[in-house]
This record gives structure tokens, C-alpha cells and sequence, in this order.
């Protein structure tokens, strides 16, 4: 078999048979098939697709070629919960605890942010002790006992994807729907979950800024989960504006601990317990969703995941005082507040600017391997529909410096939309791929 016969069939538009998608994850993982053929397979799936059957083969080929979790140790039925990146996105604080409490069991891999978008794992490690990097066997005994447990993903995990993504995004393929959903995918069923709840995002503040585009990847997402024979779901989210106000590690922190209380942002409480009652149905805790609403909703009230999210950063080293005293959390040294001199409504933010604002301000890294401050970020005071008057407070900057805190007020004011007439944000869940 040659390479250069797969390019050739898939720019032809033919499906890749499973032995070839063999060779091709082989070739990818031990280094024989050069950079100039694997780009050019890249682009030819750019332009002609592929089958679910293929990304189901191809994303289980690449879920082979390095460590795989085996979950089967720990009771229950496992639920992973997956979200493609937004602002001020600090959803899995909140939901883990609240489905663990619920009686799901919770062991995640968790990324870091990159660009404008944030990552778990960097939120986590804001708390102060926190271990972010445990060996699988505490891991598990953790999720075991307890019921929870996150740590960042593993050096060997999914190493084909690891070479092709570096590829892809120096090749102008990083839009391809294709090699996204097996991107994604391939690290999930590598984390060895029976199911899986996948937050999609759409909007200016998303990856993908459609619907359209948004609902191809769910449904090919779902279904190269299901054609696995894992249990999948897909949430449909809007991001054209910052979930909650936070952005930025340690701010979103407090913010998912107000959250648990029960005194947080009605739309990341929403959205919590949206993709929290799709976990406990696919989990078996519940049949439907009235039922999985109302049980979660009870967790919550009665503070129950509260305590678990105490318990659980008690057991990965971390200080479970911060629920109470938040300014154990890393602070900024220069707080500022924003102020727009425009009367209105606001008719929308330029998401992406503001997590671009966050990430030059420190929160997050443009590189691989950028040391990041755990302490900097935005809180944004106003959402789409607001009333706002001249010199109303629209923002508040958590910064290093005066010259950071300036730029970051002028990255604010210029990311705001004022409309005269009231406006109706988008609704929160869009719809759902089952």
C-alpha cells in the first residue's frame, strides 16, 4: 500500500477502505509517511469529505495509536462531557461536581486554553495546590471513592492526532469538518467513557461561527460516537457573548464556586444544568429530562455540589477554604473599572476580541507552552439587551500593569455594540443532536 494511492482515492472522492485508514494512522504515528503526503491527504479531505463511517474508523484508529484509560474499575456508568471552546467557558467546574453529586461518576481529561479561548486545566491550577497531573492509579481510586476527578491529558494520549493537528494548522485545514470530529473525538474514546455529552459552540466567540457549521460537526460527531458504541449527545450552544462575566482563570473559578452556591450567572447555571440533566439521562440515573432537571436542581439547592467540588479540590492537593474565602485566589494588582459614555441597549459584543483582550493581559497564551497569570482577566457587567446609560460601568480589567490595564479598557469599549432600540439576545441552547 502507498500513500500516495490515498491521496489519490480521496481526491477522487472515494471512501477510504479500514485497512487503509490503518495504514495511514501507522504512517502517521511512526513517522513514515512524509509531511508533504500527509498535507496533501489533509487538503484532499478538506475538499471532498468523508463518510461517518470513515471518521469512525479513522477517529477509532487514532484513539489506538498510544494510551487508552480504562475506566472499568471505577462503578457506574461514565459520562464525559466535552465542550469546542468559547470565553469565559468555565462550565465544567460547575457541571462536574453537580452530575458527581447527582451519583455520576466523573474522571476527565481536561485541555488547556489556547488563543481565545480558555482551558480547564489552567482555571484548576489557579487554585493554589492544586494537581493538575496525578498517576492514573490515584486517579481512579479518587473517582472511586468519591465520584470525581480531572487532570490534563496525558503525554501519550492520541499521539497520531498530535502530529496531524500540528499539520493541519499550518496547511490551511483546520476547518475541516472531518478532521475536527475525529480530532475530537479520537481523545475522547481514548479516555475510555461511556458516553458522551458534547457542548458545541456557535457564534463570534466560537470556533465555529454558524449554526450550519455547527450542527455538521454535532451530527458527525455523534454519530462516529455511536457507530463506537458509545451513548452521544450533542448541545447546541450559543457563544456571541461571554458565558457568565468572568474571563479569566481564577475570576471564572469564583464565579463557578457563586455558581454552586447558587448565586452565580443565570446563563452558566442554565447551561450547567442543561448539559448535566444529557449526562444523567445517558448515564441511567433518569429517563427523561423534567426528572434529570428537577434532581439536579434539588443537588444544587441542598449544597450538595458544592461540597463535592470542596471535596474534590481537597483531594488533588488544592485549597477547599477558597469556597469561602475567595481571596485565597490569585488577584490582580490593578483593578479598573470601564466605562461607556453611549445610551442604549447593548446589541452585541465582539467575543473574540474579548478573549483576545484577556489573553494579551495574561489569562491565556497565543503559543504552546506560553507561561500564563492566573490572576488577570475581564468581568463583564453588561449582556446583550441591556439598558445602559452614559457612564455606566460596562467592564471591569484585573491587570499587571497601568499600560496593560489601558490597552485592555480600549479593547472593551471597542468590542461593545450600542443599539437605540431594545434588543433579545439569542436563545441560550440552541437545539440538541441525539
Amino acid at each position: 500500500m502507498r500513500m500516495v494511492d490515498l491521496i489519490c482515492r480521496k481526491r477522487d472522492g472515494f471512501e477510504h477502505t479500514l485497512e487503509e485508514l490503518s495504514f495511514l494512522v501507522k504512517g502517521i504515528t511512526d513517522g513514515s509517511i512524509p509531511d508533504y503526503q500527509l498535507a496533501a491527504w489533509c487538503m484532499a479531505v478538506y475538499f471532498q469529505g468523508m463518510t461517518p463511517r470513515e471518521a469512525r474508523d479513522l477517529a477509532l484508529k487514532m484513539a489506538s495509536s498510544g494510551e487508552r484509560m480504562d475506566l472499568s474499575s471505577i462503578p457506574g456508568v461514565k459520562i464525559d462531557k466535552h465542550s469546542t471552546g468559547g470565553v469565559g467557558d468555565k462550565t465544567s467546574l460547575v457541571v462536574a461536581p453537580l452530575v458527581a453529586a447527582a451519583g455520576v461518576p466523573v474522571c476527565k481529561m481536561s485541555g488547556r486554553g489556547l488563543g481565545h479561548t480558555g482551558g480547564t486545566v489552567d482555571k484548576l491550577e489557579s487554585i493554589p495546590g492544586f494537581r493538575s497531573e496525578l498517576p492514573i492509579s490515584e486517579l481512579f481510586n479518587q473517582v472511586r471513592t468519591m465520584g470525581i476527578g480531572m487532570v490534563g491529558q496525558t503525554g501519550n494520549l492520541v499521539p497520531a492526532d498530535k502530529q496531524l493537528y500540528a499539520l493541519r494548522d499550518v496547511t490551511g485545514t483546520v476547518e475541516s469538518i472531518p478532521l475536527i470530529a475525529t480530532s475530537i473525538m479520537s481523545k475522547k474514546l481514548a479516555g475510555g467513557a461511556d458516553g458522551f455529552v458534547l457542548d458545541v459552540k456557535v457564534g463570534n466567540g466560537a470556533f465555529l461561527k454558524t449554526q450550519t457549521e455547527a450542527e455538521k460537526l454535532a451530527e458527525l460527531m455523534v454519530a462516529i460516537g455511536k457507530n463506537a458504541g458509545r451513548r452521544t449527545v450533542a448541545v447546541l450552544s450559543t457563544m456571541e457573548q461571554p458565558l457568565g462575566r468572568a474571563i479569566g482563570n481564577a475570576l471564572e473559578v469564583k464565579e463557578a464556586i457563586d455558581t454552586l452556591k447558587g448565586e452565580g450567572p443565570r446563563d452558566l447555571e442554565e447551561l450547567a444544568l442543561a448539559l448535566g440533566v444529557q449526562m444523567l439521562i445517558l448515564a441511567g440515573i433518569v429517563d427523561n429530562e423534567e426528572t434529570a432537571r428537577l434532581k439536579l436542581e434539588e443537588v444544587l439547592a441542598s449544597g450538595r455540589a458544592l461540597r463535592c467540588f470542596e471535596g474534590w479540590v481537597k483531594a488533588q492537593g488544592g485549597n477547599p477554604l477558597i469556597t469561602e474565602e475567595p481571596t485565597l485566589l490569585p488577584k490582580a494588582s490593578i483593578v479598573c473599572s470601564v466605562k461607556c459614555n453611549l445610551r442604549g441597549y447593548v446589541s452585541a459584543w465582539d467575543t473574540e476580541a474579548l478573549g483576545l483582550a484577556a489573553m494579551r493581559l495574561g489569562a491565556g497564551r497565543e503559543r504552546k507552552g506560553d507561561p500564563i497569570d492566573h490572576s488577570v482577566g475581564l468581568m463583564i457587567e453588561k449582556k446583550i439587551g441591556d439598558r445602559m446609560e452614559p457612564g455606566e460601568e460596562i467592564a471591569q480589567v484585573y491587570a499587571r500593569s497601568e499600560q496593560e490595564a489601558t490597552s485592555a479598557e480600549q479593547d472593551v469599549l471597542a468590542a461593545i455594540r450600542i443599539s437605540s432600540l431594545p434588543v433579545t439576545p439569542a436563545p441560550l441552547i440552541l437545539g440538541y443532536i441525539i
